[in-house]
């Protein structure tokens, strides 16, 4: 028997492997394989089963080495999906089945070389060549007895060093090995203690035992509370305050009998909410009612629920799983944040309790293990969670909720392949022929334009539930605030007053400051120099609580300091507001307040972010000060006053989403305020109170806002008039990486055919972890292109073509489909 697998790798191609006797019976698409690859072992899927090699002869072709999983991780028909992800976001199919596979749980080798430092010395001093790999890698050796070939190539800047390492290793100078690293994360066990006679037999022997040992009394005792069930061992010890060794020595009594089993890990939050009973409008009935045609039969169709900020968008969500359930079928929503999921989750679980199963980033990777394990043998039923949830093996998948769907958070950034995870659920429901159902209160404008033209269905919720009315949105000056002296730092008067008026009545109150840290640059008045990140073209941030300046996006560290690092001086001066500094000053206008900080530098450790929005719903925090993890989607009763900062924090980004971010990110935050009978209102700071932008959100007009939008989207040919990929490449020498990029846009525009290509120019932050980056922009109108095949053809053959004549073989190149962002 052979079969074709594919590797989470940039090749085209699958690659044919003979599967031994032993495991021919377990061999299926979609299950994972570890595989020798050149001189390594790695992990891939397969992807087919064939009676004999299609090309090769059977004496050329390797066996695999196990197989890994007991039931396939992705159906024929997911697999179908995979291939589909893999065309669109121009990439290989093992490179997107990768996003089935639970971390931790794959396997691989890796070289591991082991040097002589002394002898790679000598060497290293009769060199001649300056810059060759050869005395890059003797620069490593010479200070490291140990290291592995990955950390070596990242250590060198070299991506090939094979022939370097053959010649050092004749020389006697290093050993290099071969070592297979098993899967990280594996089933967790535990050992359980029971009694092992009759209760009666037990009862008779506890005087006996009373008087010689209280210790062992103690753990038949607590055995005999429960004699019908196993105990965890570690736990008896910890409750009765015993050592193992009275357990061995009931052991020897022949009185309990211990056992290995496997333990579930369950994900759980601190957040909890009341079960409520709610009343459904008239519009959520309506919008019920209409999804409800195409999951009862299960049917295509993509439905956008516009719900304004507090319209029960959720409970029309829980309405719609329950009936799919009902049908035996599995439902997966997805949020945006995981801000986002413990809210959603609590009310999920007071619905559907052990039924539902999360995923997101905060989630151990041995609670994620057993969750896709659930899952896969059909155990649970619903999965809920960021982006990766969308490859959750669900069993039977009849619905799909992508909440919030307006979110750029849904496409993936920093991995290949770069997909948009609400773009990619609409296509699986396409596939499973299911309904999906896209929620949000600021849709985005290619989700309103597809609305608007019929590819999906409208759904409208206009009105808050339990008469909720919508807050009152003012505007604050703080230009003129501060020409009339009514500001203090970074407030004005005017929203101080409304903080003060709220913390009187004990109701809650939302601070926005989209910046972390205290202070965003560290500037030097006498020679004007600003503390630069030494591997990205970005300025330090201060943070005050570490008294550090830390890179946002490397995340490069140092302390902060008291002198200008390039002239001396003691001239320097902070700049900038983050929430650190929000946070500061709010203490000292109000010291008495209970002021917490959300933000992805205080929520790092696990819990830290359920604990803190439970007791901010119980009323133990006063004011919450966030950056956009507080404006989406979370529903606080108590919380009547949202101030805004500094408006123009995304307004001014050179993106031609800006506007639209700025639109829906103020407009969500406004949202969270006054969700029930108090009457709620929002104070947005800004030095442009004339803004259409900003009239809008006071105004509550997405449709005008939408309006504008679309026409100036139209006017210049961006999506969703356009289709559009960007092409980046990277190197740490920004020579080499120019010659490249220039390389790849001759290329480009020889194969081209009615794509438009924008010339390479340098990207916004030029410099990013250490690597220089250039960028080229390729658009390709949707009446000459409606699906982008023409593009991703264009992009695919000269990469290729760039790949084959080693234009770009020393460079890292990046392609995004779609792109969210141009930074």
């Amino acid at each position: 028997m052979y079969v074709e697998v594919v590797f989470p790798l940039p090749f085209e191609k699958a690659f044919t492997y003979s599967v031994p006797d032993e495991l021919v019976d377990k061999a299926e698409a979609g299950k994972r394989v570890s595989a020798p690859f050149g001189k390594r072992v790695i992990t891939g899927f397969i992807t087919n089963a064939l009676p004999e090699p299609a090309f090769l002869s059977a004496e050329k072709i390797k066996p695999i080495r196990d197989i890994i999983d007991d039931i396939p991780l992705i159906s024929s028909k997911e697999i179908e999906f995979y291939k589909w992800l893999a065309d669109y976001y121009i990439c290989s199919l093992g490179e997107a089945m990768r996003l089935a596979s639970p971390p931790g749980t794959e396997v691989q080798s890796d070289k591991k070389i082991s040097a002589d430092p002394e002898f790679c010395k000598e060497l290293l001093a009769k060199e001649s060549k300056s810059h060759s790999a050869r005395i890059a890698v003797l620069e490593v050796l010479a200070s490291r007895e140990n290291v592995t070939l990955n950390q070596l190539k990242k250590l060198t800047g070299k991506k090939s060093l094979n022939s370097v390492l053959e010649s050092l290793e004749q020389q006697g100078a290093i050993l290099v090995r071969d070592e297979v690293r098993g899967a990280s994360v594996k089933d967790k066990k535990a050992r359980f203690i029971k009694l092992a006679k009759p209760v009666q037999e037990i009862y008779d022997v506890l005087p006996q035992i009373e008087s010689k040992s209280e210790a062992q009394l103690e753990v038949l005792l607590r055995l005999l509370k429960r004699p019908d069930r196993e105990q965890q061992a570690a736990d008896v010890i910890k409750d009765a305050g015993v050592n193992e060794s009275v357990l061995q020595a009931l052991v020897k009594k022949g009185l309990i009998t211990t056992l290995t089993k496997k333990i579930e890990r369950f994900h759980t939050d601190s957040y909890r909410e009341e079960i409520t009973v709610f009343e459904l409008s008239q519009a959520q009935k309506l919008a019920i009612d209409e999804v409800r045609k195409s999951i009862d039969p299960f049917t295509f169709k993509p439905y956008l629920l516009h719900g304004i900020t507090g319209s029960g968008k959720t409970q029309v969500y829980i309405e719609l799983i329950k009936q799919t359930l009902e049908l035996g079928k599995s439902a997966m929503i997805l949020v945006p944040e995981i801000s986002l999921t413990p809210q959603m989750t609590g009310r999920l679980m007071n619905n559907f309790g052990r039924d539902v199963t999360v995923f997101h980033s905060r989630v151990s990777a041995g609670e994620r293990y057993d969750s896709w394990n659930r899952l896969l043998r059909g155990e649970s039923r619903i999965a809920v969670g960021a982006r990766s949830a969308l490859f959750a093996p669900l069993q039977d998948l009849g619905l799909i909720v992508v909440d919030e769907e307006h979110d750029q958070s849904y496409k993936q950034d920093d991995l290949v392949p770069k997909y948009n995870a609400r773009d990619c659920a609409v296509m699986k429901a396409k596939m499973h022929n299911i309904p999906v159902v896209l929620g949000s209160a600021t849709p985005s404008v290619e989700s309103m334009y597809n609305a608007k033209n019929g590819k999906y269905t409208l759904l409208s919720l206009p009105e808050r539930i339990d008469n909720a009315r919508l807050p009152l949105v003012t505007l604050v000056n703080i230009v003129s605030e501060r020409d009339e002296k009514k500001m203090e730092s970074s407030f004005s008067k005017k929203l101080l007053d409304k903080i003060a008026q709220r913390l009187t009545k004990k109701e809650g109150v939302i601070i926005l400051q989209n910046r972390r840290g205290f202070a965003t640059q560290l500037y030097c008045f006498d020679c004007g120099e600003l503390e630069m990140c030494a591997n990205c073209s970005v300025s330090m941030v201060y943070h005050i609580n570490t008294d550090t300046l830390k890179c946002h996006y490397c995340g490069d560290t140092r302390k902060a300091p008291k002198q200008c690092s390039k002239c001396g001086s003691h001239s320097i001066k902070f700049f900038g507001t983050g929430t650190e500094r929000v946070e500061d000053e709010l203490q000292y206008h109000f010291p008495t307040a209970v002021i917490s900080r959300i933000d992805s530098d205080s929520i790092q450790k696990k819990g830290m972010l359920p604990k803190t929005f439970a007791e901010f719903n119980a009323g133990e925090i006063d004011i919450l000060v966030g950056t956009q993890l507080v404006s989406k989607g979370l529903d606080f009763p108590r919380v009547t006053l949202v101030g805004v900062i500094a408006a123009e924090t995304s307004l001014w980004m050179p993106d031609f989403r800006s506007d639209e971010r700025t639109f829906q990110l103020l407009t969500q935050v406004s949202g969270r305020a006054g969700r029930r009978q108090e009457p709620g209102e929002v104070v947005i700071q800004t030095q442009n109170d004339k803004s259409f932008v900003l009239q809008k959100v006071i105004h509550g007009d997405y449709y005008g806002f939408y309006e504008k939008e679309i026409y100036d989207r139209q006017t210049r040919n961006y999506p969703p008039f356009s289709r559009m990929c960007m092409i980046e490449i990277k190197h740490s020498n920004p020579q080499i990486a120019g010659k490249a990029i220039n390389d790849l846009y001759k290329t480009l525009i020889s194969f081209n055919a009615g794509v438009k290509i924008s010339p390479p120019s340098s990207a916004v932050i030029f410099k990013l972890r250490g690597e220089c980056r250039y960028q080229i922009m390729l658009r390709s109108n949707r009446n000459f292109d409606p699906s982008g095949s023409i593009l991703r053809k264009l992009v695919r053959d000269s990469l290729s073509h760039a790949a084959k004549h080693n234009l770009v073989s020393n460079v890292r190149v990046l392609v995004d489909p779609d792109p969210q962002s141009i930074l």
